[in-house]
């Protein structure tokens, strides 16, 4: 039977360096989008942003912000990306990781256009098995997290903070799945969070999620055509450049 000669093909290392990035040239904060329209927006508020690299349709680019070298990059859409963009992330020694993105409700009350804050999350995904086993408790940095609920706060935006449930099944949130996902606690459903966080925590990074809802998973609402969703997507970018100039006491 043949063997590998390597333990691990290919690892967050070697992500790194075959985009040819070094820890010397990103921020001490990395702010992560999922699409590059929010990447986009994103670079107009940061000075001189300079592209680190493009690799698949992801790119990365260092600028500064209150005086901080700040790194943002379009960190993926679901677990499988996301895993490589943190990987790259985590390797590359960025201190600060915030995750800018968008979910579903899973409580009636919370509504489109809110923002929901995660602490924890529930793995059903399909990477983080790979990663560690089922007693693992996914959570975000405490005091980060809570620094970003302050900020958040005065946006003028309903804020909820509570647990996330990730899927990479968007189309099978049946009752019975979504039934154990409330369950357990959840009040919002992405594709991201639990592989985000997870990989944060195993490489001692601190990091956080701030969400736009889009859509409410109990109440079968729909909203990504709504003008709140938009303004809460627009609202998160300046709320983590707050959580910024907070972080660095200006």
């Amino acid at each position: 039977m043949s063997q590998m000669r390597k333990d691990v093909h290919l690892t967050g290392q070697d992500l790194m360096h075959m985009v040819q990035l070094r820890p010397q040239d990103i921020g001490k904060y990395a702010l992560v989008p999922g699409p590059k329209e929010r990447l986009d927006s994103l670079l107009k508020k940061i000075e001189n942003p300079v592209k680190n690299f493009s690799f698949m349709e992801y790119s990365m680019f260092t600028g500064t912000f209150a005086g901080a070298k700040v790194t943002a990059i379009n960190g993926g859409r679901f677990s499988a990306d996301t895993a490589i963009t943190t990987e790259i992330l985590c390797n590359a020694q960025a201190q600060y990781m915030v995750r800018i993105g968008s979910c579903g409700a899973l409580r009636e009350d919370i509504k489109v256009g809110d923002l929901i804050i995660a602490d924890t999350a529930m793995r059903g995904d399909g990477v983080t098995p790979y990663y560690v086993n089922s007693d693992f408790k996914t959570q975000a940095d405490g005091e980060l997290t809570k620094t970003l609920g302050d900020v958040a706060q005065g946006s003028g935006l309903t804020v909820h903070k509570g647990k996330v449930w990730s899927t990479d099944a968007i189309l099978r949130e049946t009752r019975e799945h979504v039934g154990k996902a409330v369950d357990e606690g959840c009040i919002g459903v992405d594709m991201v969070t639990s592989t985000f966080l997870t990989l944060a925590q195993l490489y001692k990074v601190k990091a956080a999620v701030i969400l736009a809802v889009s859509d409410n998973i109990i109440t079968g609402e729909m909203g990504f055509m709504d003008p709140n969703y938009y303004m809460a997507e627009g609202s998160m970018i300046g709320i983590a450049l707050n959580l910024i100039k907070k972080l660095e006491g200006k």
